[in-house]
């Protein structure tokens, strides 16, 4: 826009202009009149001119005033609006902003829209395509929504809005005008709303809007997958379950508007008119003033959830391999008839050295047998009775309402026969046997842990016996309190180093030179002084914590052999009995191997004693430990022999190095057929290329005949008892004393 401003300037030189005659003719001398009418005129009209002038000027003036105080209201209206305000000259390309927010500042492009570099190359096409409509006149206004990248090169949602207000005479746009707006917090706004109408017509469960007179608005897909038909026929309808009358429907809504919230498993008919357990969620949605304006209603479909827990409970409650109710089960059913004012009687089953089933024909088969003998076994209880596999090979009966030992051990005899009846399964006919404890409700307890912990106790004893049933009474539960804290003194034994080593000597029957010696364990506790071996170590078999004795005895036993041999005052064997437990341990030879080494004791020094028992249960996998074994130059020993079952045929496959006659065949040798038996273990031994010792002897007439059996070593206290290593270390130099002088006799 051109300004044109008159000033007093320009009116005082065309007011001289108009003077300037009459004022020359003035100053010359000559007359003037002063009423001459053209001169008087002319002033005149001057003088009208000069005044309209003024009023001109001061009049542009203050329109000049109000329009900048236009332009800054303008200006500040835009800037507090936070848009920006554009002006594009077409034809040029030049782009004129006020409140540039995003620091675009007067810019010319090439390309068609101004500041198309800065425009998100996914949203160009859409804004030129916007663009060309509104110059071809197919909108009255151009508006759209895209990415704008400011000068950090960070994007913004912008709304661009504008019109096109000037063109030529041919009708070519040549200026547009319009507004830019930041609307990144309404696009989030959009895109959670966009996300919640997803997520509400994707979801499963059948959702109905209610507004708040209680008539439908809105409803998802899922709703009519459950209830069928189409959207129209239902808005508008008011609120109503299908199945259910209108005063429940009242008693609903009267309960949600006093809580607000209403939840509760109904039995509704979906489209096909099938019941289904359908679970109805209702909650109020307010507006910010805290009025209820909807009702939000959820349907879930409960089906699969039941069928789901259904099959978890029977997961969680029934054994896989029997399908008998589980340890689980029994428990809950137990303490229910505990609650009952009722007598009951529980018989705990466990079978007989399953284990070797499982060893020998493998889980697979012992699976099977399980499986068959639970179904024989069910077969014989009451109807009021609950068999159960309360885990590995052991089970349960409760025996529900009775207390009557007529009708208990009849029960019980039943199923120890039963179990005892061969069992024909892939070419083999197993038998086997079990043991049973019995207890009664509420005499031997009120809790269902108390109950099982009893009858197992009663089992236990009933185990000793073999294919017995017991009942269990006080002095078992004594025995059980008794075996209880002989397993807490060992475990307290074993931290605080309350096992020691005794030795006994092994002499040569000829020359009765020491020649060796076994290591033997002795439990010696602060307060309950020494606990005998043959209370403690069958316990520690059962608990597995000869594990950790027997490795705390070798280890005392290849220290104190190491300790005398570097002192000269032995150069045998010592002799350590290894467990079942240890035996069956997949890494023994190593933990024999870091024991060596650790006291830096040569194998040779080391002999290994393996009860009969221990070898036989698995012969092939024995042979391959003790071959590991001997191959390490350890000698192995068989141990009482003759008291378990062992094959001839195995034997001579055997690593072995020395066979141990039991002291129960020593001690009969007093009769000929006892002295005929040790003969014959002798000669075995002797023909498989075998050393012998003979332990447990005490008398010389037993000396005697071992000699005269060609027996090579004793062990026992005709020679000496075990001796702790200080007591050991003096019988030793006593030995070499002995030795040096070799005319002397040995003397008991």
């Amino acid at each position: 826009m051109i300004q044109r401003t008159i000033t007093k300037t320009s009116i005082m030189m065309l007011l001289y202009s108009v003077l300037s005659a009459p004022l020359q003719a003035l100053n010359s001398g000559q007359q003037l009149e002063l009423l001459d009418p053209v001169w008087a005129g002319l002033c005149l009209t001057f003088f009208l001119a000069t005044s309209y002038l003024l009023v001109m000027n001061n009049r542009l003036k203050k329109a000049q005033s109000v329009l900048q105080l236009s332009e800054q209201r303008l200006k500040s209206t835009v800037e507090g609006s936070g848009d920006t305000l554009w002006d594009w000259n077409i034809a040029t390309g030049e782009v004129v902003r006020i409140n540039d927010k995003y620091m675009l500042h007067k810019s010319k492009s090439s390309h068609f829209i101004p500041n198309a570099n800065r425009i998100h190359p996914q949203d160009l096409p859409l804004v030129e395509k916007l663009l060309k409509q509104h110059f071809s006149e197919k909108s009255a206004f151009f508006e759209a929504s895209y990415r704008l990248k400011d000068n950090l090169e960070q994007y913004h949602w912008v709304l661009d809005r504008g019109k096109i207000i000037e063109k030529d005479n041919n009708l070519n746009p040549l200026r547009m005008t319009g507004t830019v707006r930041d609307i990144s917090h309404l696009k989030s706004t959009e895109e959670r709303l966009n996300l919640f109408a997803k997520c509400v017509e994707s979801l499963t469960d059948a959702i109905a809007i209610y507004d708040d007179h209680f008539r439908l608005v809105d409803l998802n897909p899922s709703y009519l997958v459950l209830f069928g038909g189409n959207r129209p026929q239902y808005v508008g309808k008011p609120f109503n379950l299908p199945g259910y009358d209108e005063r429940y429907i009242n008693q609903v809504i009267t309960s949600l508007k006093e809580t607000e919230h209403w939840q509760e498993e109904l039995r509704l008919r979906n489209h096909k008119d099938i019941l289904l357990p359908i679970e109805v969620t209702i909650d109020e949605i307010k507006n910010s003033h805290g009025q209820v304006t909807n009702y939000v209603v959820v349907y879930s479909d409960l089906t699969e959830r039941k069928k789901a827990e259904s099959q978890l409970h029977n997961l969680s409650n029934r054994d896989r391999t029997t399908g008998l109710p589980n340890r689980n089960l029994f428990f809950t059913n137990l303490k229910k008839l505990a609650q009952q004012d009722t007598h009951h009687a529980l018989l705990v089953f466990d079978l007989d050295n399953f284990k070797k089933i499982n060893d020998s024909l493998g889980h697979q088969l012992g699976d099977s047998l399980l499986a068959k003998l639970a179904m024989r076994l069910n077969k014989l209880a009451r109807q009021k009775d609950t068999f159960y596999r309360l885990g590995g090979d052991e089970f349960a009966l409760v025996m529900a309402g009775t207390n009557d030992i007529h009708t208990i051990t009849r029960t019980a005899k039943l199923f120890l026969a039963a179990i005892a009846t061969p069992f024909k399964m892939a070419n083999h006919e197993l038998v086997i046997t079990s043991s049973v404890g019995i207890v009664l409700f509420p005499e031997d307890g009120a809790t269902p842990e108390i109950l099982l912990k009893n009858a197992d106790t009663a089992m236990y004893h009933a185990k000793q016996r073999g294919n017995h049933y017991l009942f269990f009474n006080d002095s078992m539960n004594e025995q059980a309190v008794k075996r209880l804290q002989i397993e807490n003194l060992m475990r307290f034994g074993l931290k605080e180093d309350h096992f020691v080593v005794y030795y006994q000597p092994k002499m040569d029957i000829k020359t009765g030179r020491l020649v060796g010696m076994e290591a033997l364990v002795r439990f010696i506790t602060p307060k309950k002084g020494i606990i005998s071996p043959g209370i403690f170590i069958p316990i520690a078999e059962e608990t597995g914590q000869i594990i950790d004795i027997g490795e705390v005895v070798l280890d005392k036993a290849c220290k104190d052999v190491k300790r005398w041999i570097d002192q000269g005052l032995f150069d045998g064997r010592v002799a350590v009995n290894l467990s079942a437990k240890q035996f069956s341990l997949p890494d023994l030879t190593t933990r024999i191997d870091i024991i060596l080494q650790k006291n830096q004791l040569p194998s040779y020094f080391l002999e290994l004693e393996i009860t009969e028992g221990t070898i036989m249960d698995d012969p092939q996998e024995a042979i391959s430990i003790m071959r590991s074994l001997s191959a390490r130059g350890i000698h192995l020993a068989i141990d009482d022999f003759g008291t378990g079952y062992s094959s001839l045929a195995y034997l001579k496959q055997f690593p072995l190095n020395t066979l141990k006659v039991d002291k129960a065949f020593v001690d009969d040798m007093s009769s000929e057929r006892g002295r005929n038996m040790v003969d014959s273990i002798v000669t075995i031994a002797h023909n498989l290329d075998l050393h012998v010792v003979a332990e447990g002897v005490e008398k010389a007439e037993q000396l005697s005949a071992l000699e005269q059996l060609n027996c090579q070593t004793i062990q026992g206290y005709f020679y000496s008892k075990p001796l702790c290593a200080d007591d050991f270390t003096t019988f030793l130099r006593a030995q070499k004393q002995r030795e040096a002088q070799p005319q002397l006799k040995v003397v008991n």
